[in-house]
């Protein structure tokens, strides 16, 4: 008897989980066929194929090592978009708050954007932005083992808007604490 409670039990954790993990994914999914938006979707296996590259400098080769341990990014923008804060709103709404932790919010002009993470064992498991404007709109995920400071520089590097953000992460994360 007590074998098949603890059976049930996990079973539903395990269904509660998921569809916490898959709400994002449905926001993506509902989106990612429309022609207005534009969709960035890049597997794990592309990730692990850019591991193999030789860096020249230490930090080219810290940044292939960060790259190697990511096993996907997302990305949907929608440009010129008259509906960017209903869009802004209804993904905020699609974070599960039971599982992600608002890391950091900016507002800079006509933007407001907000970063997301979800962690296990200590690690950040899934990074999420939303960033929604007057007429812009971005949803980005990332998910693998995530260090900030290698997708602050990664975004530096390939002009990802809002990823350099990410290197203030730390700094606010001290002074919450302190």
């Amino acid at each position: 008897m007590k074998k098949s409670v603890v059976v049930v039990a996990m079973v539903m954790m395990t269904l509660v989980v998921s569809a916490q993990d898959n709400a994002i994914s449905k926001f993506f999914s509902k989106y990612q066929n429309d022609d207005s938006f534009s969709l960035v979707n890049i597997s794990g296996k592309m990730f692990s194929m850019m591991a193999n590259i030789e860096g020249s400098t230490p930090e080219d080769k810290a940044m292939i090592s960060a790259i190697s341990k990511i096993k996907g990014l997302k990305i949907l923008r929608k440009e010129e978009a008259r509906n960017s804060r209903e869009l802004y709103k209804e993904a905020m709404s699609a974070i599960p708050s039971q599982e992600y932790e608002e890391l950091m919010s900016v507002r800079d002009k006509d933007k407001d954007m907000k970063f997301y993470t979800k962690e296990s064992g200590g690690k950040i498991s899934d990074l999420v932005m939303i960033m929604g404007g007057n007429e812009e709109f971005m949803v980005l995920s990332i998910f693998g083992d995530i260090d900030l400071k290698e997708m602050s520089r990664i975004g530096k590097s390939v002009n990802i808007d809002g990823l350099k953000n990410l290197d203030k992460i730390k700094d606010d994360k001290k002074q919450k604490k302190n």
